[in-house]
């Protein structure tokens, strides 16, 4: 069951996705209400793709698919946290094993 969440004025919610066992934030990415109830049907995390105007399960080409464990939902009821058990080589489109790893560098 889906509780009420604020949901933007596209309909959607980020969703920040973290690895149930090391606590690492693997990536963000965005879901409606659609994709939330895919998600809880499969086990498998699936977004809203702002760009292509559809669904996409992660893993579906990469095979780095991410088995939901757990959704938490923040006080504002305006974010989600999604605790996954990340399989595979990374969570990032570009191979990484999160998509957090660019360092902004200070002058220290």
């Amino acid at each position: 069951m889906v509780p009420e969440l604020k949901y933007n004025e596209q309909g959607l919610i980020p969703a920040i996705i973290q690895d149930i066992n090391s606590s690492e934030v693997l990536m963000m990415a965005y879901m409606n209400r659609a994709s939330i109830e895919k998600t809880l049907e499969s086990g498998k995390t699936c977004f809203w793709s702002r760009s292509r105007q559809t669904f996409w399960t992660k893993g579906e080409t990469s095979g780095n698919v991410q088995l939901v464990k757990e959704i938490l939902y923040d006080c504002d009821q305006d974010t989600l946290l999604v605790k996954v058990e990340q399989t595979g080589s990374g969570a990032c489109h570009t191979g990484n094993r999160t998509c957090f790893f660019r360092k902004i560098e200070t002058d220290d």
